[in-house]
């Protein structure tokens, strides 16, 4: 299960983005806490606290406890993180209020194990992940940290879809119209294959491109003359 997390805020007096400015420089990230019926809540937290959980891997999907200066600590999960394009370093947070049991919808890290165990690797298959993370529908306070599946007995060519995968209790997947694929075990060159393929579709894409930008060129020629 996802460790909770504990973050101590401050409530914002000033709004803007001249307000932000100064909070930044003062080594601050503005943020808000939204949802549960509640009007939104303005705050700041410590950069360096807030690097260092987004720095876990798993801050995203974990029950983060705001303690708000001179209030009740406010039980959240996080929704957006917005990093600065060039530093990367964060700007702005936003945090959804949930109760204890609530349903929330997450993005669970995949791990696969047991690769020993697989024929197919064994005789030099490649392992294709086709998502790296499940979207899952939890309970607050069930949220699993990570989602690991279990290779064994997979040969070359064969895929694993989430009907095979069995969630932990309080979990089960966003995606529930179909029985999408995880990951499948490929041949090297059926992988070169396929990379191929889509970087020839790239080529046609852009070769494309290259002459409807011309046809409008040619057209303003042929009018001139």
């Amino acid at each position: 299960m996802s460790d909770m997390l504990t973050l101590s805020a401050e409530t914002r007096d000033r709004v803007g983005k001249g307000a932000s400015r100064a909070l930044r420089r003062e080594g601050r990230v503005p943020a808000v806490i939204y949802g549960n019926k509640q009007e939104p809540l303005g705050i700041h937290v410590e950069e360096r606290a807030l690097a260092k959980m987004l720095n876990t891997g798993h801050f995203m999907n974990s029950v983060v406890m705001v303690e708000v200066a001179g209030g009740k600590p406010v039980r959240t999960l996080p929704k957006d993180v917005s990093l600065d394009v060039v530093t990367d370093r964060p700007v702005h947070v936003d945090f959804l209020r949930i109760s204890e049991h609530a349903k929330v919808n997450v993005a669970v890290p995949v791990v696969f194990a047991d690769e020993d165990a697989s024929p197919g690797l064994k005789k030099g298959g490649v392992l294709n992940v086709v998502r790296h993370e499940l979207e899952l529908v939890c309970d607050a306070a069930l949220i699993p940290s990570e989602i690991e599946i279990s290779l064994k007995g997979l040969e070359v060519g064969d895929s694993l879809h989430i009907s095979a995968v069995t969630l932990p209790k309080g979990s089960e997947s966003a995606i529930d119209d179909r029985d999408f694929t995880i990951a499948t075990i490929v041949a090297p060159s059926a992988l070169k294959s396929e990379e191929a393929e889509a970087a020839d579709a790239a080529a046609d894409e852009a070769a494309a491109a290259d002459e409807a930008d011309e046809a409008p060129a040619e057209e303003a020629t042929e009018e001139g003359e």
